[in-house]
This record gives structure tokens, C-alpha cells and sequence, in this order.
């Protein structure tokens, strides 16, 4: 490395002259001075790990994983683990994918240029939105992307972002990191039996709005039943209306186009990907109008010099391409693997298996809620509206003392409250509802 830095290199291009007008520009004396590594975790030279067997390794590997506890888990908040068929694994993990990464020579990637624009085209149907990107890195960077679309392209100047009280601190927290270099604030608005207050919402916005932000459904499963009269709310103070969903839901409510949305985003990965924790795949769809706007790329269909169907980025407003420092959005990949099992899985599902997914995971919430009302010492659900895969439960013992127990038995649900617990049917099989009822019953 330092034979590198004194000469530079195609890799490592600085000379020792501009390494060292470098560190006296941030005062620092040596470039490991500008780390923070404790001496425990230092790499010496020695990794200090035994060489094993390929057999030995996996017995190791078998033991650790194995100290996991075995829960079933009807946690749900935004992490949703749906039966995902073995065909996705089966295609998704052909070679031809696995090794792809980012289209830059679409020319040379029409099978999976093809895949992408399906994927484009799931989203323009299931939302009515004339344009749909090719994914986003998660639902809470694609939030953030639509706040800075919104400021872009909204008519009179502005700053304020309204979001509601109950969003996910998670989405919260990166919305505020990508407005951060603007002018841009986050703010809340109230909120009612699980949805919005309408009545303060129109209270609450004035001509400094740029964008409003709703979900349906919401963080505790709720089903927004006024999203028609939020988009009108919205549009009164020219600002942005801004939806929050995923294609699961958006295969049985309401056409986010329907009701005056402007933005569509949330989490595309209840298709193809079990829950992540983490990782999932932002959808991101919109007007025509706002094309240009748009991060990230979208695939198109063309012809090539010979007249035959091609496939190719239409628009790649990165600033790593052309668009420099005119780019939308610095955003580096698109999930275009996760997107791909997103496809494929909508696929498989088809049409009809899509709608009957959405409808069980209303019936199923709500039959799960009636048994828990049923149970002495329980209501369920709290609020008084329609649910979508999940809803809240309220206990008369400490909710965390409940959670505790059902957890010793097996069973993971979130506390919401001092007395509230958040349960969920997603990916959860009707014998392991069975079970959780007669878990519940025993702990109440």
C-alpha cells in the first residue's frame, strides 16, 4: 500500500504528496488516525480461527444456528413472511441472474431487462399510475425519494412534509436523512382509531405544504377508508399525495390512481422474499407527468436495427450517468434481483391467485381478532375499522409480561402499548393460529 501510495496507481491514484496535503487539510497525522478501531477488533495479521473440514465447518455452523429460538412469529409492522413458492427459487437463482448485476449494457441483458420492465408493468397496473421505476432500495428510501420529487416539482415554494403520527420510526428516521440537505422538514399529523384524523389534517396543512403521506394499509393493519377526501385535502394546498402500500394490497383496495395519489410507494418484497428484517425492495410509481423526476431507471420497450422487440434503460437519471449534477437521485442499484422474485412470484401467483392472497389476509386477520375478543382478559381488535393482515389486540395484564410468556411458549408478537399487542397472519399457517390462541388463552 505504501509503495502505491508513493507512485500512484490506476486504483489507488494519490501520491505520497497529495496524501499528505490531504491529511494536513483534515489534520490528521496518518490515514489510520481517521478510524476509530478499537485495538480489540484490529486486524494483526492473524485471523486466529482453527482450520476445519468442510464437515466439521457445517457441524460448527448447524450448532450456532441451532441456539436460535424456534418462534413462530406473528410480528408483521412493515415484515411480512408470505409462503413464497419454489419456483421463484428455482429461476431466481439461475446463474444467469445471480451473476448480473446492474443493467449498464442493457444490449447485452435482454432477459433480464425483460424481467424488470414485468415488474415496471405489475406496478403501472396494480396502482393506475402511468410510470413505475425499476425499484428502490427499500419503502422508507423510496419515501424519501418522493419528498424530494415533491419538492421538485411542486408549483410554489414550500418546505413542509407531513407524514402521520403512527409512521414506522424506521421510515421516519431515513426520511429525515434525505431531506436533510434541504429545506425540507418532517412533520406529523394526528391521527384516529388507527387512521387518519381528517378534520386535523385540514387544519394542519397550509400553503407551505409540499407533500402529504398516508398508508393504507397502515402500520397497525387498519384499512384507510377516506384515502379519495386525504388526496382532495392534499391537492387544496398543492401538495403531493403521497400513498404508502404494497402489491398484496394493492391487488384487493382501491387503485392508488383512482383516488387522486400522486406517488405510490411501500415494500414490493411481500412477493418473492420471506420477512428480511431489513432488507426488502422499494416500489416506487407515478404520473407520467413527473417522468422526468423519476429516480433510479426504467426499462422500456423498443426495436432494434432489425425491427425485433429490444428492451433497454430508457432513463437512468443517476448521477454516475449522464444527468451528473443534474441527477434526481444519487441512489446506486435498484434490488433488480429482489424485483425479479417479485415478478416472478406475481407470476405464479397470476391474477386470481393474487386477489385470493389479499382477501385471506383480511378474512384471516379478522377471524384471528374474534377469537382473541373471545378470550377473557382480551379485545380484539382495538380499532374499529377493517384490518389487512394484522391489528391490534388490548390485554388487562402488562402487554410486556403477555408478550414474555408467549414468547416462553413459542410465540412472537409485538407490544404496541402498555396494553396493547400487534399480531399478525402473514406467512402464519391455520395450525399455528390454533396453537396461539390456546397459548394466549393460558397467559391471560
Amino acid at each position: 500500500m505504501n509503495g502505491l501510495q508513493a507512485s500512484g496507481s490506476p486504483y489507488a491514484p494519490h501520491t505520497g504528496e497529495t496524501l499528505e496535503a490531504m491529511l494536513d487539510a483534515v489534520e490528521a497525522d496518518t490515514v489510520e488516525a481517521l478510524f476509530d478501531v478499537p485495538e480489540a477488533v484490529r486486524y494483526d495479521g492473524e485471523y486466529g480461527i482453527d482450520a476445519r473440514t468442510e464437515r466439521e465447518t457445517r457441524r460448527l455452523v448447524r450448532s450456532i444456528l441451532e441456539r436460535n429460538d424456534d418462534l413462530t412469529e406473528l410480528l408483521g409492522r412493515g415484515h411480512y413472511g408470505y409462503y413464497v413458492p419454489s419456483v421463484v427459487d428455482h429461476l431466481a437463482d439461475r446463474s444467469e441472474f445471480l451473476t448480473s448485476y446492474t443493467q449498464y449494457q442493457p444490449e447485452s441483458s435482454q432477459g433480464f431487462l425483460q424481467a424488470l420492465f414485468e415488474y415496471q408493468s405489475l406496478l403501472v397496473e396494480l396502482t393506475g399510475l402511468e410510470v413505475a421505476n425499476c425499484s428502490m432500495y427499500d419503502a422508507a428510501s423510496a419515501l424519501g425519494e418522493a419528498a424530494t420529487l415533491a419538492k421538485r416539482v411542486r408549483t410554489a415554494s414550500g418546505h413542509r412534509v407531513f407524514v402521520p403520527e403512527l409512521l414506522s420510526e424506521g421510515r421516519r428516521s431515513t426520511l429525515e436523512n434525505y431531506v436533510a440537505g434541504t429545506d425540507l422538514t418532517v412533520e406529523t399529523y394526528a391521527c384516529a382509531d388507527g387512521t387518519v384524523d381528517l378534520e386535523a389534517l385540514e387544519r394542519t396543512l397550509d400553503e407551505e405544504t409540499v407533500m402529504v403521506y398516508a398508508e393504507n394499509p397502515t402500520i397497525r393493519g387498519t384499512i384507510e377508508e377516506r384515502l379519495r377526501k386525504i388526496g382532495a385535502v392534499a391537492a387544496d394546498a398543492d401538495a403531493l399525495f403521497v400513498l404508502g402500500t404494497d402489491p398484496i394490497a394493492l391487488s384487493l383496495l382501491q387503485k392508488p390512481a383512482d383516488i387522486g395519489a400522486d406517488v405510490v410507494v411501500g415494500d414490493a418484497s411481500v412477493l418473492g422474499l420471506p420477512a428480511s428484517y431489513g432488507m426488502g425492495l422499494g416500489l416506487f410509481a407515478t404520473r407520467e407527468s413527473y417522468l422526468r423526476q423519476v429516480p433510479g431507471r426504467l426499462v422500456g420497450a423498443s426495436e432494434d436495427a432489425t425491427g425485433r422487440r429490444a428492451f433497454t434503460l430508457t432513463l437512468q437519471t443517476r448521477e454516475q450517468h449522464i444527468r451528473r449534477e443534474r441527477a434526481t437521485s444519487n441512489i446506486c442499484t435498484n434490488q433488480a434481483w429482489v424485483a425479479l422474485r417479485t415478478a416472478i412470484h406475481a407470476a405464479a401467483l397470476g391474477p386470481d391467485g393474487m386477489i385470493e392472497l389479499a382477501k385471506r389476509s383480511v378474512t384471516r386477520a379478522e377471524s384471528l381478532a374474534e377469537r382473541v375478543d373471545a378470550l377473557v382478559g382480551a379485545k380484539a381488535p382495538v380499532h374499529d375499522r377493517r384490518h389487512f393482515r394484522e391489528f391490534v389486540a388490548h390485554v388487562d395484564q402488562p402487554a410486556k409480561a403477555i408478550a414474555d410468556d408467549l414468547e416462553r411458549d413459542g410465540f412472537a408478537v409485538h407490544v404496541v402499548g402498555e396494553h396493547e399487542l400487534q399480531i399478525c397472519v402473514a406467512g402464519v399457517r391455520d395450525v399455528e393460529l390454533e396453537a396461539f390462541v390456546d397459548a394466549l388463552e393460558g397467559v391471560l
